[in-house]
């Protein structure tokens, strides 16, 4: 067998260990009266359940008047600080905190207004077990996540979730991998059952995450990049082709709106129509421009996001879009050039 096949063995053995503990979890993660989701015998696998502790762990999180202050150590600290900050950034205010750390002053970040979502798989792990006592003369809920329920950190916690595994994917059975896995799985579970309850959206999303792409995909709206006033290429109702054309040509859209007499948009003429048009063989000098105009056009609301108006012109085919205002007129006008310079796509 050479090299690559045993790389690829290696890992592929690693992902169906991990595979198959996540399965496992999600068996567990029911409630008692319910079948498991993979087959098995309910009465046997009843008391494996974990759907009330987990609900009940969501509504303590969900009533927190503080934060959900995640402990951990070693692989299970790292874990930890991306489940505090999974957490954070979907609506529920959190913080990690080194529970090694914790005994020599950072206990004082803790509040009792706090929830601690302590993890260790072991359950014994010393620096934890050295801060309960403290922990409840504060008067803070603790929920664990541990790979032994019947753990003393499991055992003193108000709420135990099992993150148990049957095996690490470490064939030497030392180093933490498919119980870090299951422990981020429970973690994500957490934060998004949370998410949902507190009806999180998109917009609540962009504002803890301003920079950056997703900052400016999910808070950039359409007016911010549109092109208004003198910018618009606008052509009256009776207006010949000729004088459309020049307009065109000045303001660089490869299109002009086309305005009625009350000052809405009839119609737009683009690259397009003019190709028909000279194909047609009219006179470009005794065309009006409502003769060879399309009624028919793409537009968004000034209030849209960008990326909306970027899934309008990707769906429609075309690389430019009309704006209008909350009156329903015209307002500005948007190219994808504009959508690809603010990074939206």
């Amino acid at each position: 067998m050479n090299k690559a096949t045993r790389f690829i063995n290696s890992a592929r053995r690693t992902i169906d260990i991990e595979q198959r503990a996540v399965s496992a979890l999600l068996n567990r993660l029911r409630l008692p009266d319910t079948a498991p989701s993979q087959g098995g015998k309910p009465e046997q696998e009843s008391a494996l359940a974990i759907g009330p502790q987990f609900s009940a762990a969501c509504r303590l999180m969900l009533k927190c008047r503080g934060r959900v202050v995640v402990l951990g150590v070693g692989k299970s600290g790292h874990i930890a600080r991306k489940i505090a900050a999974t957490l954070a950034s979907t609506g529920t205010p959190a913080m990690y905190v080194h529970a090694g750390e914790a005994s020599h002053g950072d206990l004082g970040m803790i509040t009792e207004k706090d929830v601690v979502l302590v993890l260790t798989n072991s359950g014994t792990t010393t620096e934890i077990i050295n801060l309960l006592p403290a922990l409840k003369r504060i008067g803070v809920p603790v929920v664990s996540i541990t790979g032994k329920k019947n753990s003393p950190i499991a055992s003193e916690a108000d709420i135990n979730l099992d993150g148990s595994v049957e095996v690490e994917a470490c064939p030497l059975g030392l180093a933490p991998t498919t119980s870090t896995t299951v422990a981020l799985v429970l973690g994500d579970a957490l934060a998004m059952a949370l998410l949902e309850a507190r009806g999180f959206t998109p917009e609540d999303f962009a504002y803890s995450h301003p920079g950056g792409n997703l900052g400016r995909r999910l808070l950039l709206k359409v007016r911010d990049i549109m092109h208004s006033g003198d910018s618009i290429p606008k052509v009256n109702f009776g207006t010949p082709l000729s004088d459309a054309l020049l307009e065109m040509t000045t303001k660089g859209f490869g299109l002009t709106t086309v305005i009625d007499e009350t000052g809405s948009v009839c119609g737009v003429f683009t690259d397009g129509d003019l190709r028909r048009t000279l194909d047609a063989g009219r006179d470009i000098q005794k065309t009006r421009i409502e003769e060879v105009m399309s009624t028919h056009f793409k537009h968004v609301s000034d209030n849209a996001l960008a990326v909306e108006a970027a899934r309008v012109m990707q769906e429609s085919l075309v690389y430019v879009l009309l704006v209008r205002g909350h009156d329903n007129k015209l307002c500005g006008i948007i190219k994808m050039h504009d959508l690809l310079q603010a990074k939206v796509v």
